[in-house]
């Protein structure tokens, strides 16, 4: 494969409302905050860095609300994204609260709303048409009856021989879930992109080289990204490459685990090796922490 044929990612579409507070939360009263409403999702984020990164066709598949459907649909557009979004008639859009501290870290309030509806009668084998490989979000696999489609996702795909990767999305989701339950639903998967706490969770081993060793014993590559560090690579239970990430001075960290997927994966569409593409993702990951919110641009909508 070597770039021709579409990305399609299937995932989430979430208003992200970014607030960043220098001094720690005060209980019970005020604490000062900058606050944006940005345009965000773990597997929008992906689409748009992935086609920020040279993806000429990526198109992505989520359900959202009516309440900020052409909002969203504009902002997928603007950052060259084909959106197939299916309008949810009783659930809002999705809606994260991100709290971003002086450190750059975030912690996250979260409201899946549309997003965990999307349903099997959203999803069918024809949107496979012209597409060359298949990326699901995590979030997908918490809840009924998203999980139902991404199940019918993957079987789809690896029936027409497409590479399917995987994000799991958020170890706070993959702890109720379990880990046994996620490896067993994302069977099949040709790629796993978890991060070190995701890694870590699903092994139980606590340092992620390992931890991504034993993950490519039930998936063919592993990339853990490890934040300021990097990345490590696995394939057939042994590491295979670990690429530091460019210094950077971070502002945000939301969304850099989703610029790494969408860069990574683009790399690979069009033919780079896997230490390419990590070297690829490490890149968009240390861009992504240079700017408030998820997307390539901050996500800024106009119009």
């Amino acid at each position: 494969m070597t770039g021709s044929g579409a990305l399609l990612v299937v995932g989430d579409v979430v208003t992200d409302v970014v607030a960043r507070h220098d001094a720690p939360l005060a209980a019970a009263t005020d604490t000062a905050a900058r606050i944006r409403t940005l345009p965000g999702g773990a597997g929008a984020n992906v689409a748009c860095w992935a086609a920020r990164s040279g993806c000429a066709d990526v198109r992505l598949l989520a359900r959202v609300g009516t309440d900020s459907a052409s909002w969203h649909d504009r902002a997928l557009r603007r950052a060259g994204v084909r959106p197939l979004l299916v309008t949810d008639p009783e659930a809002p859009t999705a809606t994260v609260i991100a709290l971003v501290g002086a450190d750059a870290e975030r912690t996250f309030l979260t409201d899946s709303g549309a997003a965990l509806r999307l349903a099997p009668g959203d999803w069918a084998p024809a949107l496979l048409d012209g597409v060359a490989r298949v990326h699901l979000s995590g979030y997908l696999f918490f809840a009924e009856p998203s999980r139902a489609t991404a199940l019918r996702v993957l079987r789809d795909a690896r029936a027409a021989g497409l590479p399917v990767s995987v994000d799991p999305a958020s170890a706070g989701f993959l702890a109720g879930l379990g880990a046994e339950a996620f490896l067993a639903a994302t069977a099949g998967a040709a790629c796993l992109l978890p991060n070190t706490d995701e890694a870590r969770f699903l092994t139980g081993r606590p340092d992620p080289a390992e931890a991504a060793a034993a993950l490519s014993r039930h998936y063919p590559l592993v990339a853990v990204t490890l934040g300021p560090h990097g990345a490590v690579l696995a394939a057939d239970g042994h590491i295979t490459a670990h690429v530091p990430a460019p210094p950077a001075t971070p502002v945000d960290t939301t969304g850099a685990g989703d610029a790494f997927t969408g860069a990574f994966l683009t790399a690979l569409h069009t033919g780079a090796s896997p230490t390419e593409a990590a070297t690829a993702g490490c890149a968009a990951g240390a861009l992504a922490v240079t700017t408030v919110g998820a997307r390539p641009d901050g996500g800024t909508v106009t119009g």
